[in-house]
């Protein structure tokens, strides 16, 4: 044995790399950002609103943007009654990490369920958002349930902040979503060891997730999107291809067509002009709390803070104080820039297997109709939910949850780990 281990050691040492290739290191991770609070409180306590009286069109309505009455609030309690250890210590309730794949750091959570069986799950965020959209439901996807027809499952969650976005390092100017697409799968297969997983994606995450649905179909064996990085059918197409709309989807293709025509400025900045803003923003915690609280806003159902959402005011504080002192505004910003082109008009099939299931919630800014989805890939369920927005892990938590149990039922209940047989009985669009 000691002569082979000097052979082994002879050998590596003249080939100048180990024999046995290891997976990248992993180390915990704890969020602290408590030292830059004072400089964070400082800027916002001397940062003056307009009065009622000194204000442009106070008037105005969120189509034009932030209102001054909610930046107001907004900024009072973020001055007043924000309390950032509370929000920071129930961050650090889910288990979070670093490691460094090639040039790359990445910080992610890995929620383990307590189960052995339990399935893998990638979940990805897009902007504005970051992990923080998903805690309220990582740890009950872990918790083992019973479907109705007796099926238990659980899951391992795998939440990774994109590169650029809060501790993960920012990448190359020109890197891409492909790029990010390959790093999660190495996440996935050889960093935590997943050879197959699941995976939920929204917004600039769902560029990422579904092009590793494209191109992982051996690891990637189901995924759910509320989103897609093709651009969404006008209310001509619809007509076009003789789609008759139900009154939820009614009110999602509004919504798309808006946001697709008078709510685009904020994407042509960010993909052709992303240092303007990033810099401008960068050290303005007010100037940023009005920009991404703005969308955030706009984006959300209206009736977000009632009913099954957890997106509140203080939601919004946390999301821009993780943005402000992670330093990270301008970095996620320029997620737009190095992938500018990214919508694609052709909608193609997916060269895979796997399961694709779609969840639409009402107030959403993109629409894809069931036709449409069904051209992408082996769509197994289009589900619709009548409460819920861009942000569905907080806008409607428990119908996220919902949908996620489903995949991973038919995921279980398939064994899809292995290269499946389903095929797709959806009807298309032309």
């Amino acid at each position: 044995m000691v002569l082979l281990a000097l052979i082994l050691a002879l050998l590596t040492a003249a080939l100048g790399t180990p024999l046995v290739k290891r997976a990248p290191q992993v180390q915990p991770f704890k969020i602290d950002l408590s030292s830059g609070l004072p400089h964070l409180q400082a800027l916002i306590q001397h940062t003056n609103i307009p009065t009622e009286a000194e204000a442009l069109y106070p008037e105005a309505g969120l189509e034009f943007g932030m209102t001054l009455d909610l930046l107001r609030d907004l900024k009072t309690q973020w001055s007043d009654d924000f309390d950032w250890a509370q929000q920071e210590a129930e961050l650090n309730q889910v288990a979070q990490f670093t490691t460094t794949i090639g040039d790359q750091t990445l910080h992610f959570v890995h929620e383990k369920s307590s189960a052995e069986d339990a399935i893998p799950l990638l979940l990805i965020h897009g902007w504005p958002g970051s992990i923080q959209e998903f805690v309220p439901v990582i740890k009950p996807l872990t918790q083992p349930w019973t479907s109705p027809s007796g099926k238990t499952i659980s899951f391992d969650v795998v939440v990774p902040s994109l590169p650029g976005f809060l501790f993960s390092s920012a990448p190359p100017k020109n890197w891409t979503n492909v790029q990010t697409g390959a790093l999660f799968n190495t996440l996935m297969t050889e960093v935590l060891g997943y050879p197959q997983y699941t995976m939920h994606a929204t917004d600039w995450g769902a560029d990422i997730g579904y092009r590793m649905y494209e191109s992982f179909n051996e690891t990637v064996r189901a995924a759910l999107f509320v989103w897609y990085q093709f651009l969404p059918p006008t209310p001509q197409d619809i007509a076009d291809n003789n789609i008759v709309l139900n009154d939820i989807e009614k009110v999602t293709l509004q919504r798309s067509m808006d946001w697709l025509t008078i709510d685009q400025g904020y994407f042509q900045e960010q993909t052709f002009k992303p240092n303007d803003i990033g810099l401008a923003l960068l050290d303005n915690p007010i100037g940023q709390l009005a920009y991404l609280g703005s969308i955030i806003t706009r984006w959300s159902d209206p009736r977000a803070g009632t009913g099954p959402s957890v997106l509140t005011n203080s939601t919004i504080l946390t999301a821009v104080s993780l943005y402000y002192l992670t330093g990270t505004f301008q970095s996620a910003v320029w997620q737009y820039a190095r992938n500018a082109g990214s919508f694609r008009t052709n909608y193609t099939q997916a060269p895979t297997d796997a399961p694709m299931f779609f969840s639409l919630f009402e107030y959403n800014i993109g629409f894809w109709p069931k036709q449409y989805v069904a051209k992408l890939g082996n769509l197994i369920s289009y589900k619709e939910h009548d409460f819920g927005g861009h942000f569905a892990g907080l806008d409607n938590p428990a119908a996220f949850i919902e949908d996620i149990r489903e995949m991973g039922v038919y995921y279980a209940s398939n064994e899809l780990g292995q290269v499946g047989s389903t095929t797709n009985q959806v009807p298309m669009a032309k």
